[in-house]
């Protein structure tokens, strides 16, 4: 990357001769002077103006890109300084970052005038070449003028504010914190992490000043840090010498939201000087790895009292977890109510809230129980794998957004068609207890920080410590409304009683109706293809029969014995008819994980099914291999998948390490995918593991609750040299087999007509050094193993013209196509006769679709 800056800047003064009527910069030379003293020093700025979309760069580019360079012609006695650089943006574009300016950007350079410059008009020129890029990237020259009176006397320009405007987006010099860092490991190779911290807590990111003998990469990661610092880490790449001991750059801040810089010089010790924040810093990235071995993964000895504080602490962060939240709105809005009754009541209602709960726990304990001991494998959510409980869950949630909408009441003399909505929403001892008792089925589909490792351990353990832990879960889950009715000051911070109430309620169905339809959306999995009309038949009956039980019998006051056998007709027709007939419930007959999370999205991870086989092979072949156990019924499972896994930054880098994706669909009950969890001490998913390419390096544990800087980490680790094998030694890693790669041939006329007149099809990749969208093109698509594939099996020529050099030959033919900026490709149909396709922007889809037509035609 060096190389490529350095052939950029030395070869930019050539770089323009026949494009410079393609650019869209405008550049000009203004000075904060009309007039200047011998001595005085004014400053001159030129200003870039580029159209909306194009950048052109900083003084260190980034990943791709050139500075822009400003060459000065200045009369005898005038002396230019160094160019003072605004604060720039930094931009991320497929993996690469650059550090950017758009719309415009004045670049100031102090002008000293001599004491002997002689007495006259002064013409102030320069040359300045510069890199713009939007789609594509063109380079661009041009040359300034100005005009600068010296004399006895100072004037400054019409345009001074100009500068007073651009001064206040400069780096400040004048940095009141420290910043420091440390090495965090030996190097790997001419590559080595480094930490800088900031006694800053509103630092954002850190930005380097170009060298010749090293690059501090523009990818920051940032870590955890306490007493109002801000720690990042930065790759470093050493070119030549010494690893530096010193960084010179600037560290950007948002105090208040608004941004500011503060140019700093930060000294870098040893690996050794800061254990305590390597050691915060390594944290951060997983939950831990576990022993490696080919049949337990058993992860560290944790003591009972541990477990049992992060079983409490699980249970307690469920309460804020999506899964619960419709039924915590409803506990709160009871408690509002129960405000008017006196203390007694409400803690009477707290505890049978609380018992509730721990009655659901000991159940589902028991059930864990009586699953081991019947010699089958017992794991966290388990019940949402069985289509009968599905049912049901979603009969009855359905039941209550229908009570909480009004259409019908719950009454102490209400039968069998309000009973199941009445235990879950009146507000008396039943209503309280049952609240308990839903809050927990709901709880179960999701997992939280401290919750995995804790039912991880208890699920291995005996019979009365499962039960203790799954207490302990159930205990904090149950503690704060608990806690709520035995403090009475805590109800003063809700609002009191009053016709809002009734309100509030009816709004309350809404993320009810929400759980259902999610609810519905996993029972249907279970019944084949016509499952969805079905299901919904029988919910909307199910609805028209509790309506007309609410409007007619509750509400009416005629004919009340007709509208109850209305009402039970159609709740018979509704379950007989078509919960027994159609759907057959009780004895559903489909394959095994017929359907799940192995779905591929358009341009998503291309996810193959998990198994031991596969990733043995895979390990076997050297890549590095990315499992994510998942289950279309776990919230956490598909909120890690949205936010951290399906993300644009996380498919680049699969992509990048040449990683294998393994999905392990938990779904429904799979036996093999429950020893694995139970091999990785996982009581349930989600499971996310990354396996290095090295075969002997240990898997990559991540946690439960995933973020992009995690997966990316640890994506980056299982790619890099030298993991940790077996014993704990490092050892070389073994490189992913990328396949062969493409067999560029240097670019020339004769070489497509020599090609063409073979019958064979040529393509053609015009692209420079300097080019970003060029290099994203050949890693992201080129480069990409279908499209390899597809080359060799159409035995094409690949010809690259590389015009790094701005060589006339490439640029004349550029011309020939009217196409004056890179990137450009050109594909040749095997029939010499067929005109060439021309694509200035490319995507793995298109090329393997023109690949494929022009080698028919």
């Amino acid at each position: 990357m060096r190389l490529t800056r350095i052939l950029t800047l030395l070869l930019l003064a050539l770089a323009a001769l026949s494009a410079g009527a393609a650019t869209r910069t405008q550049p000009r030379l203004v000075v904060s002077a009309e007039a200047a003293r011998p001595g005085e020093t004014v400053m001159a700025g030129v200003l870039l103006k580029m159209p909306p979309g194009w950048h052109t760069y900083w003084k260190n580019p980034g990943d791709s890109g050139a500075p822009t360079k400003i060459d000065w012609q200045l009369p005898d006695g005038i002396k230019a300084g160094e160019i003072q650089w605004p604060v720039p943006e930094k931009l991320t574009v497929e993996g690469l970052t650059t550090y950017v300016y758009h719309n415009e950007v004045m670049l100031q350079v102090p002008l000293t005038l001599a004491d002997t410059v002689t007495a006259g008009a002064k013409e102030l020129k320069a040359q300045v070449s510069w890199l713009e890029c939007e789609r594509v990237c063109i380079p661009g020259k041009a040359e300034v003028k100005a005009t600068l009176d010296a004399g006895p006397e100072s004037k400054p320009s019409a345009e001074i504010f100009l500068f007073d405007a651009w001064k206040r987006k400069l780096p400040r010099t004048d940095a009141g914190f420290e910043v420091s860092g440390w090495w965090e490991k030996g190097a790997d190779g001419d590559s080595r992490p480094v930490t800088l911290e900031v006694a800053m807590k509103d630092a954002e990111d850190f930005f380097p000043y170009p060298s010749n003998a090293f690059e501090v990469q523009a990818a920051t990661e940032k870590l955890p840090a306490t007493g109002g610092q801000t720690r990042l880490r930065k790759g470093v790449k050493k070119y030549e010498g010494d690893w530096p001991a010193q960084f010179r750059g600037i560290v950007v801040a948002r105090p208040g939201g608004s941004e500011t810089a503060f140019e700093v010089n930060v000294a870098v010790k040893s690996e050794t000087a800061s254990k305590s924040a390597a050691t915060l810093a390594a944290g951060s990235g997983t939950e831990g790895k576990p022993v490696a071995g080919e049949t337990k993964h058993p992860g560290p000895k944790r003591p009972l009292p541990l477990m049992l504080l992060f079983a409490f602490l699980g249970g307690l962060i469920l309460n804020i977890m999506p899964c619960v939240l419709p039924v915590i709105a409803l506990k709160i809005l009871g408690f509002v109510n129960q405000s008017k009754e006196s203390p007694k009541r409400v803690r009477t209602h707290g505890l049978l809230y609380g018992w509730g709960v721990l009655v659901s726990f000991f159940l589902l304990a028991a059930i864990v129980i009586g699953v081991q001991h019947a010699g089958r494998s017992a794991s966290w959510g388990m019940q949402f794998q069985n289509p009968q409980f599905l049912v049901v869950m979603t009969v009855l949630i359905t039941l209550v957004a229908l009570n909480l909408f009004g259409v019908f009441e719950v009454t102490l003399s209400g039968r069998a068609m309000g009973a199941a909505a009445q235990l879950a929403s009146k507000e008396g001892k039943t209503g309280a207890f049952f609240n308990g008792v839903l809050a927990t089925a709901l709880a179960t589909p999701c997992t939280a920080p401290f919750l995995g490792v804790a039912l991880g351990f208890a699920f291995t353990q005996s019979a009365p410590v499962v039960v203790l832990m799954f207490l302990m879960i159930g205990l904090g889950l149950a503690a704060p409304y608990v806690l709520l009715s035995f403090v009475p000051g805590l109800a003063r911070f809700l609002p009191r009683p009053g016709a809002w109430m009734e309100k509030f309620k009816m709004a309350m169905g809404f993320p009810m109706l929400a759980t259902a339809v999610w609810l519905f959306t996993l029972t249907t999995a279970h019944f084949g293809k016509s499952a969805p009309f079905w299901l919904g038949i029988f919910l909307v009956l199910l609805a028209l029969a509790v309506w007309v039980w609410g409007e007619f019998v509750q509400r009416g006051v005629k004919q009340r014995a007709l509208a109850t056998a209305a009402s039970l007709a159609v709740a018979a027709l509704a379950y007989f008819g078509v919960l027994e007939r159609q759907l057959n419930w009780r004895s559903p007959v489909t394959e095994k994980n017929a359907r799940g999370s192995l779905a591929q999205e358009p341009g998503g991870i291309d996810w193959q099914p998990w198994r031991p086989e596969a990733v043995a092979k895979a390990r076997a072949e050297g890549r590095p291999v990315f499992v994510d156990f998942t289950a279309d019924w776990c919230v956490t499972c598909q909120a890690n998948k949205r936010t951290s896994i399906e993300i644009s930054s996380v498919r680049t880098k699969l992509k990048e390490i040449n990683a294998v994706a393994l999905i392990g669909d938990y779904t429904r009950e799979d036996d093999a995918i429950t020893a694995e969890l139970q091999r990785f001490g996982r009581a349930g998913v989600p499971l996310v593991l990354v396996y290095p390419g090295d075969p002997n390096a240990e898997p990559i544990v991540l946690p439960e609750v995933l973020t992009p800087g995690i997966v990316l980490d640890a994506l980056e680790k299982a790619a890099s040299k030298g993991a940790v094998d077996k014993t704990g030694s490092a050892t070389p890693a073994v490189q992913p087999d990328t396949g062969a790669s493409i067999d560029w041939q240097p670019w020339s006329a004769a070489a497509v007509a020599q090609a063409r007149a073979a019958g064979r099809l040529v393509l053609v990749d015009f692209t420079a050094n300097w080019c970003p969208n060029c290099n994203a093109i050949e890693k992201l698509v080129l480069d990409a193993a279908p499209v390899r594939a597809k080359l060799r099996e159409i035995e094409a020529v690949t010809l690259r013209a590389d015009w790094s050099k701005r060589d006339e030959t490439i640029a004349l033919e550029l011309e020939r196509f009217g196409q004056y900026a890179l990137p450009f490709i050109v594909i040749y149909p095997k029939n010499p006769a067929v005109a060439p396709m021309t694509f200035e922007v490319l995507t793995q889809g298109v090329a393997m679709k023109a690949l494929d037509a022009a080698a028919k035609l």
